[in-house]
């Protein structure tokens, strides 16, 4: 569900609306187009959503969205409302990012908006899908806000923001 919601709803048959949700219906029609989940039932899907951890979809009336993650192309950004981050968040990537992340800061690359993490941890676990050996930036999220720069609260664990001037960011010594 994760990957026709943020990547692919167009190749298998679902239209989002301007928020990334779609009917519940069409999402089980695509489900069950997939051999491996013909017998997926609206239980499952509604069970999914409900007990993810960090929360990766949200479920309003009968639409379902993706929470984050979207790198789908063609259409409107995925809209969140804007909310006051916390004082710092972090970023995981590679250090061969590092050299482009000083001059340009965090970018959104292939997805909407850059991810950021409430904790080092969850950095390094986000950071660490891309790369064994992931470098931890601390940003200094509260001071950019204050800057002007608009931060949207995905879920507990991540906030979004399109992009991220260097100043804000904190490089480890030595990188």
């Amino acid at each position: 569900m994760a990957f026709v919601l943020r990547h692919a709803p167009k190749e298998h048959g679902l239209d989002p609306d301007t928020e990334g949700f779609v009917p519940l219906v069409d999402l089980l029609a695509a489900a069950r187009r997939n051999p491996r989940l013909g017998g997926v039932q609206l239980e499952d899907v509604l069970e999914v959503a409900k007990h993810e951890t960090p929360r990766r979809f949200e479920v309003r009336g009968d639409r379902m969205r993706a929470v984050y993650g979207h790198s789908v192309r063609g259409g409107p950004p995925m809209r969140y409302g804007p909310s006051v981050p916390p004082e710092l968040l972090f970023h995981g990537t590679h250090a061969t990012a590092l050299p482009r992340i000083r001059v340009e800061g965090l970018r959104p690359m292939s997805r909407q908006y850059v991810h950021l993490s409430t904790s080092v941890a969850r950095a390094r676990e986000v950071g660490g899908r891309r790369t064994a050996s992931p470098v931890i930036l601390v940003v200094r999220a509260r001071r950019a806000h204050e800057a002007g720069i608009v931060f949207h609260a995905a879920e507990s664990q991540h906030w979004l923001v399109r992009a991220l001037p260097p100043e804000f960011i904190d490089f480890p010594a030595g990188s």
